[in-house]
């Protein structure tokens, strides 16, 4: 019987905010995976364990979740003034599917750690003891973010008291800054509008139109108010997730919402572009039980923010959307500036199914358009296993 030997390479298993992704040395794939292609897509998607239809991953490192189907490669950076070149593949869980067009947020805050132990920085910018600036070059977006990675006795620094919610035990605090995460040559909105009407077939709305804010700060995402699509804007994911029908119609304003954004020129063409934009439901602050048991009172946030991402209800907030909420909030007459009151603010707390979030941005309007110089929010990362991977030397 003919069968083909498993390959080794090397890899590590990390959990960055509250996503967990298996992240590669550029230099220690195959030599046929180090660019991009058939050959590195084909790679991932053995590691993850994907396509698989019975939705588990079982035979690979992915958790059936999009939150867990996640890989990073990192090299040194290219870029001036950058120490590391990040590139992220969100890999589909029923498809053999890699798909490159946007950043993860979460797992950016183990960029900067895994940047250090695999010795991607220069030494001479690790401190013995304090703070080390890791400067990111996001490959997917063309855009810099700022990891401040704490350092104790020359080595990352791991553990600490930071509590994030939607992840169960406390770790040592990494700030992530994303740097004008819309470049001002570049459309914010891409209509131009803070507020559209967006028309969607079978839209439950009396007016046949949603109101919709569409940003492409941190990553493309479609605001909608809860209330204009039948929810309280508090739910939780088995209130939606377990729903064909509910996922079927926010894949509908998805795909809607990418061709008005200019991102796809079909709606056939959604259906290979899961990762963006994300689509997400806003309302005014209001109690609620999060699904760790912990009660949100209306005096702890100033909204509730619900998001999906890769055709489900996240079971937290993905980074990337949190730097669209922030940014969002900051510019007056958005559905989310609207939801959190209204206003001139530079931060917001926001609810989510697992629990609250802080986020800020620093927002100007210049001329008659908006410019973002930077996005804040803070994450935790940890390292869970590391080693190598095997897949059959014939995936690839």
């Amino acid at each position: 019987m003919n069968h083909v030997p498993q390959v080794k390479i090397p890899a590590t298993y990390i959990r960055g905010g509250t996503s967990k992704g298996v992240f590669f040395n550029l230099t220690d794939l195959p030599d046929r995976c180090q660019v991009a292609g058939e050959a590195r897509d084909n790679m991932l998607l053995r590691v993850i364990g994907s396509p698989d239809p019975y939705g588990k991953q079982t035979d690979g490192m992915g958790g059936a979740t999009s939150s867990t189907s996640k890989t990073v490669i990192l090299s040194k950076s290219e870029q001036e003034n950058h120490d590391v070149d990040y590139l992220f593949g969100q890999v589909a869980i029923d498809r053999a599917f890699v798909d490159w067009s946007g950043n993860c947020g979460n797992l950016t805050a183990a960029v900067g750690s895994f940047a250090i132990y695999a010795g991607l920085v220069a030494k001479d910018r690790i401190p013995e003891n304090g703070v080390c600036t890791v400067r990111i070059w996001q490959a997917n977006i063309s855009k810099t973010i700022i990891a401040q990675v704490p350092i104790t006795n020359g080595e990352v620094q791991e553990t600490g008291d930071f509590e994030l919610d939607g992840v169960t035990f406390p770790a040592a605090e990494v700030p992530v800054e994303f740097i004008a995460p819309v470049d001002p040559s570049e459309a914010m909105f891409p209509t131009g509008n803070v507020v559209d009407q967006l028309e969607v077939p079978s839209c439950i709305s009396k007016t046949g139109t949603l109101t919709a804010t569409m940003i492409t700060a941190g990553i493309p995402t479609i605001f909608l108010n809860a209330d204009e699509i039948g929810y309280q804007g508090f739910e939780l994911q088995d209130d939606i997730n377990s729903s064909e029908e509910q996922l079927a119609f926010f894949e509908t304003i998805r795909a809607h919402g990418a061709l008005k954004m200019g991102l796809i020129s079909s709606l056939e063409e959604a259906k290979t572009r899961q990762h963006t934009p994300k689509v997400a439901f806003v309302s005014p602050a209001k109690d609620y039980t999060a699904s760790s048991g912990k009660s949100i009172t209306e005096s702890d946030i100033d909204l509730n923010v619900r998001a999906l991402s890769m055709g489900k209800l996240h079971h937290a907030m993905m980074g990337t959307a949190a730097v669209a909420i922030g940014t969002a909030a900051a510019i007056p007459g958005t559905t989310v500036n609207l939801a959190a009151g209204g206003g001139e603010r530079n931060s917001v707390t926001f609810g989510h199914p697992s629990g609250t979030l802080k986020v800020g941005a620093q927002a100007s309007q210049i001329d008659s358009s908006w410019v973002v110089e930077k996005a804040i929010m803070s994450r935790s990362a940890r390292i869970l296993m590391e080693g190598v991977v095997r897949i059959p030397g014939d995936s690839f």
